[in-house]
C-alpha cells in the first residue's frame, strides 16, 4: 500500500510524502532555526516558555522582597536596577512595571504560548497519527511571531521610561495617558505591539491545532477515540481562536487613544488641573473588551494541563480513565460556559445589579463540569496499581491545586461577597492557585512524562521528588495565607502596607511568606537544570514505549524523524485506554479487537 493511501481523506499530499524526514539533506538553520517539524517547533516553544517563566518568576522574587521587608534597604538592587531601586528600595515606579511584567509574561507567555505551544505542537501529529500539522510553514510562523513579541517585550524592559506599569490587565485611563506613570510613556506601547504580535502567533497555532485534528486522524482513529489530551487542546484552540481577536481589538483602541487622539476609553479626564479634550469615551468598554477574551484565557491556560493529567492518571494508574465521554462533555461544557462568565470580573464597576446575579449564575455553574472532572479523577486512580513518577505526583498536586483554588472561586463568583474582597490579596491567592501554579503543575507533569519521546532520555528522578515536594508544599505556605489577608482587607498591588495599623498583624506573615518565594524560586532554578543536564547526560530511553502507554506517540521510534512513523502510520482499532482489560496491562491503540475480547 503507497504512503499516500494511509492519509486521513483531509490530509495534504505535501504532508504524505516526508516519510521520516531521511528524503533530503537539511541544513542546521532548516533543521533547527526555521523549522517546519512540529516536534522541534514544540521545543522552541518549550525553551522560550523556560527562559520567560525564569524572568517572570524572578520579578515575584524582587517585589516580595519588598513586600517582605519594606524596611530593609538592599544595596544589590541598586547595582542592577540602579534608580529603579534607589537606596537599595524598589521605587514605587518600578514596583507597579514588575507587578505588570510578571503577570503579563506567566499569563501569556509562559502558561499560553509555553504550555499550548509545546504540548499542543509535540502531541497533536503524534497522538491523531499525523506526519505533521496540516500547515508546517504556518506553525513555523505562529513560533516566529511569539519569538518576536518575546523580543519586543524584553526590550521593553530596557528603555530608560521603564516596561508598561499599568498592571496586566492595563486598564485606562492609567494605560492611555502618557502623564500618568513613567510606565505608560513608551513602554506600554511596546506592550501592544508585543501581545498584538503574541496573538497572530495564537491564532495561526490554534488554526492549525483545529484543522490538524478535525483533518488528519490516521485510519481508524475517530473522535471518540481520541486521547483527552486532544479533546483538551481542540477546545483550548477553539476558545483561543475566538476570544483573542478581542484582545487585539481592544488593544488595539487603546493604541489610537494614546498616539492618534481617539476617545474610546477616555472622557472627562483632569491631569495636573487641565482638562483634556477627550470626551465620550468609556474606560468600562475596555474592561469588557479584555475579560472576554480574560475568562476564557483562564481556561485556556487550565483545560490543557486537564488533558494532560486526565492521560498521566490513567497511564500511571494502570487503569481506563473513568468517565470518558463525561470528561469530554465537561470539557465541551466548560469551553460554552468560559464565553459566558466574563463580568464577573466587573462587578464593582457599577453593573446593574440583576444583570450581575446572571453572571453569578453563570459562574457558579461553571463548577458542575469542573466537579465532574475532579470525580473521574479521583476515580481513576480509586484502587489503581499507582506508579509515583513525578509525573504521576505533579497530575495528583495538579487536582489537590485545582480543588483547593476552586472552592475559593465560589467566594469570589458571588457579587455581594466579590465587592467586600475585589482587588485585596484573597484574589491574588485564588487566582494563583486555581490557574497559575495548578497550570504549573499539569505542565511539569506533561514534561516529566514526555520529555523521553521529546528527547529520547529521562529526567532524574530524584531531583524530580525534590522538585515535587518543594514546590507544592511552598506554593500553599505561599498563597494560602494570602486569603486570610484578603478577608482582613489588604489591598493587592500596594508596596508597603506597615503604614496601616490593621495590617501590622501580617508583618511576620509576609516575611515568612518571601522566604518561602525564595526557596520555591531556587528549586525550579533546579529543574532547569535538571530539564537542560537531562537533554545531554539523561539515562537513555532503551524501550519504545518506557511508560507502557497505550497511545500512538510510543509506537514511533525512541528519536522520530520528521514525519514521525519510517513506515505507514499505524492504523487504530480501540480506544485510548485499554488498561487492566482481560488480565492484560495494556492494550495498544493499533492492537486489532480480538474475537473472545469483552466488551468492557
Amino acid at each position: 500500500m503507497s504512503e499516500a493511501m494511509n492519509i486521513h481523506p483531509g490530509t495534504t499530499a505535501a504532508v504524505a510524502v516526508h516519510h521520516d524526514g531521511h528524503g533530503h539533506h537539511q541544513s542546521f538553520i532548516s533543521k533547527y532555526i526555521f523549522s517546519q517539524d512540529h516536534k522541534t517547533i514544540s521545543k522552541q516553544f518549550l525553551i522560550t516558555g523556560i527562559i520567560w517563566a525564569m524572568i517572570g518568576g524572578l520579578f515575584s522574587v524582587l517585589f516580595r522582597l519588598q513586600l517582605g521587608f519594606p524596611d530593609q534597604s538592599f544595596p544589590i538592587l541598586e547595582t542592577f536596577f540602579g534608580h529603579w531601586a534607589k537606596g537599595g528600595h524598589i521605587q514605587p515606579e518600578f514596583y507597579y512595571a514588575l507587578i505588570t511584567m510578571h503577570g503579563t509574561i506567566l499569563v501569556f507567555f509562559v502558561l499560553t504560548a509555553g504550555m499550548s505551544g509545546t504540548f499542543a505542537n509535540f502531541l497533536i501529529p503524534l497522538q491523531v497519527g499525523a506526519r505533521d500539522m496540516a500547515s508546517p510553514f504556518l506553525n513555523m510562523l505562529s513560533y516566529w511571531f511569539f519569538f518576536l513579541a518575546s523580543i519586543i517585550m524584553l526590550t521593553s524592559l530596557f528603555i530608560s521610561t521603564g516596561p508598561a506599569a499599568g498592571g496586566w490587565t492595563i486598564y485606562p485611563p492609567l494605560s492611555a495617558l502618557g502623564e500618568a506613570s513613567a510606565g505608560s510613556i513608551h513602554g506600554m506601547d511596546y506592550w501592544i505591539i508585543s501581545m498584538a504580535m503574541f496573538i497572530v502567533s495564537s491564532l495561526l497555532g490554534g488554526i492549525n491545532y483545529i484543522t490538524t485534528i478535525l483533518n488528519m486522524r490516521t485510519r481508524g482513529m475517530s473522535m471518540t477515540r481520541m486521547p483527552l489530551t486532544m479533546w483538551a487542546l481542540l477546545f483550548t484552540a477553539i476558545l483561543g481562536v475566538l476570544s483573542f481577536p478581542v484582545l487585539l481589538s481592544g488593544v488595539l483602541l487603546l493604541f489610537f487613544d494614546r498616539n492618534l487622539g481617539t476617545s474610546f476609553y477616555l472622557s472627562d479626564i483632569v491631569v495636573n488641573g487641565q482638562i483634556l479634550p477627550n470626551e465620550g469615551g468609556s474606560a468600562i468598554l475596555f474592561q469588557h473588551l479584555f475579560w472576554f477574551l480574560g475568562h476564557p484565557e483562564v481556561y485556556i491556560i487550565i483545560l490543557p494541563a486537564m488533558g494532560i493529567v486526565s492521560e498521566i492518571l490513567s497511564v500511571n494508574s494502570r487503569k481506563p480513565i473513568f468517565g470518558y465521554m463525561a470528561m469530554v462533555g465537561s470539557l465541551f461544557a466548560i469551553t460554552i460556559l468560559a464565553f459566558l462568565v466574563w463580568a464577573h470580573h466587573m462587578f464593582v464597576t457599577g453593573l446593574n445589579p440583576f444583570l450581575g446575579s446572571v453572571f453569578v449564575l453563570l459562574t457558579l455553574l461553571i463548577a458542575v463540569p469542573s466537579a465532574i472532572k475532579v470525580f473521574n479523577w479521583l476515580t481513576t486512580i480509586w484502587r489503581g496499581n499507582i506508579r509515583f513518577t513525578p509525573a504521576t505526583l505533579f497530575s495528583i498536586g495538579f487536582v489537590s491545586l485545582f480543588i483547593s483554588g476552586g472552592l475559593t472561586g465560589i467566594f469570589v463568583g458571588n457579587s455581594t461577597i466579590d465587592i467586600h474582597i475585589h482587588d485585596t490579596m484573597f484574589i491574588v491567592a485564588h487566582f494563583h492557585i486555581v490557574m497559575g501554579v495548578a497550570a504549573f503543575f499539569g505542565m511539569f507533569s506533561g514534561l516529566y512524562h514526555w520529555f523521553p519521546k521529546m528527547f529520547g532520555r529521562y529526567m532524574n528522578n530524584t531531583l524530580g521528588y525534590i522538585h515535587f515536594w518543594v514546590t507544592i508544599v511552598g506554593a500553599y505556605l505561599i498563597f494560602w495565607p494570602m486569603h486570610y489577608q484578603g478577608l482582613a482587607g489588604m489591598p493587592r498591588r500596594y508596596l508597603d502596607k506597615s503604614g496601616w495599623a490593621s495590617f501590622n498583624q501580617f508583618t511576620e506573615l509576609d516575611k515568612m511568606i518571601t522566604i518561602v518565594t525564595i526557596i520555591v524560586f531556587a528549586v525550579q532554578l533546579m529543574f532547569v537544570f535538571n530539564f537542560f543536564y537531562s537533554i545531554f547526560k539523561g539515562r537513555k530511553v532503551n524501550k519504545l514505549n518506557p511508560w507502557g502507554a497505550t497511545t500512538l506517540e510510543w509506537t514511533t521510534p525512541i528519536r522520530p524523524g520528521h514525519g514521525n512513523w519510517e513506515g505507514e502510520i499505524p492504523e487504530v482499532h480501540r480506544w485510548a485506554y485499554d488498561y487492566g482489560k482481560d488480565g492484560r496491562d495494556f492494550i495498544p491503540q493499533t492492537e486489532k479487537i480480538g474475537e473472545n475480547e469483552s466488551k468492557h
